[in-house]
């Protein structure tokens, strides 16, 4: 099942960069619906992080899985916090100490959803997928 969710988060992946890059997929998701893959996204990355801590994954291959599924969630976590934070910056925009606070971390968690996440998940498929290449010729020789 673990691996199931994996290549699922995978796949959707390549369909958020679709709808980035690829004008066919970009008309399937226009409107409203262009969100449903990014929570999909989040939503699978939360099930892998449960999963591979219920079922006491060990390893390279835990913390690949760790950061796979921690990098989908965070991506959602950082663009939400960062919109949270630009209003807050707005709604204080008199008091200069907050508005420069709520500046910094609007800018930070954007900064974070926008490249750290991102890097951090493909960096995490890159490796659970060389551990999982590993473990299957592991079995096929024992």
């Amino acid at each position: 099942m673990l691996e199931v969710i994996f290549w699922a988060l995978v796949g959707v992946f390549g369909l958020i960069m679709g709808e980035f890059f690829i004008p066919v997929v970009k008309e399937l998701f226009r409107g409203e619906l262009f969100l449903l893959p990014l929570i999909v996204f989040s939503l699978l990355g939360g099930t892998l992080i449960a999963l591979t801590l219920k079922e006491k994954i060990k390893g390279k291959l835990r913390k690949f899985f760790l950061l796979t599924g921690g990098s989908a969630l965070g991506f959602f976590i950082g663009v939400f916090l960062h919109n949270l934070f630009y209003s807050l910056g707005v709604l204080v925009g008199e008091v200069l100490v907050l508005r420069w606070l709520m500046e910094v971390l609007h800018v930070g968690f954007f900064l974070v959803a926008i490249f750290v996440c991102p890097l951090g998940f493909i960096i995490g498929v890159v490796g659970s997928v060389v551990w999982l290449i590993k473990k299957k010729r592991g079995k096929q020789r024992g």
